[in-house]
């Protein structure tokens, strides 16, 4: 397959961020990328051009780590409460998942996080307080606290 050097112009998942010169297949570029303006051509002088794209990615970048930390600080200092359905012996019906941990922070502080960036190994089948690992960027990684406890019992006691 023939394949062009292009410039990115904005990040686009799974390719690159701004500034990066990839390799792209002839057809893509010439079908997609060039005509949406999300890249150019690397020619010669498309590379000097280079530096002012590369001032954009590091503050979009900076702009990023920044939000991520606001909502780091925020998403600490939130005790979210979840139930679970029981039954008469105390065996769980279902199971809190990524979902139902992304739609409480949602509703408690209006923070809408994305379920992928919950970092959950399995779904929580039982009662009790668990710190729930929360990846908001590459490089910002917090702990959320979810108190979970049985339908119709009282909660546990904040710790």
């Amino acid at each position: 397959m023939a394949t062009v050097q292009v410039i990115l112009k904005e990040k686009i998942e799974n390719l690159g961020s701004e500034a990066d010169v990839v390799k792209v297949r002839r057809g893509f570029a010439r079908n997609f990328l060039v005509p949406s303006g999300k890249a150019y051509e690397a020619t010669k002088g498309n590379l000097r051009q280079i530096e002012n794209l590369k001032k954009v990615r590091a503050e979009r970048e900076a702009n990023e780590i920044a939000e991520a930390q606001k909502i780091a600080a925020r998403l600490k200092k939130l005790k979210i409460k979840l139930t679970l359905a029981t039954g008469q012996a105390g065996k769980a019906f279902g199971s809190i998942t990524t979902i139902d941990i992304a739609k409480a922070v949602k509703d408690d502080s209006g923070i809408d996080l994305d379920r992928h960036a919950i970092q959950l190994d399995k779904p929580i089948k039982g009662t009790g307080t668990f710190d729930v690992p929360v990846k908001l960027h590459s490089e910002i990684e917090c702990f959320l606290k979810v108190i979970v406890s049985a339908e119709g019992a009282e909660a546990p006691a904040d710790s």
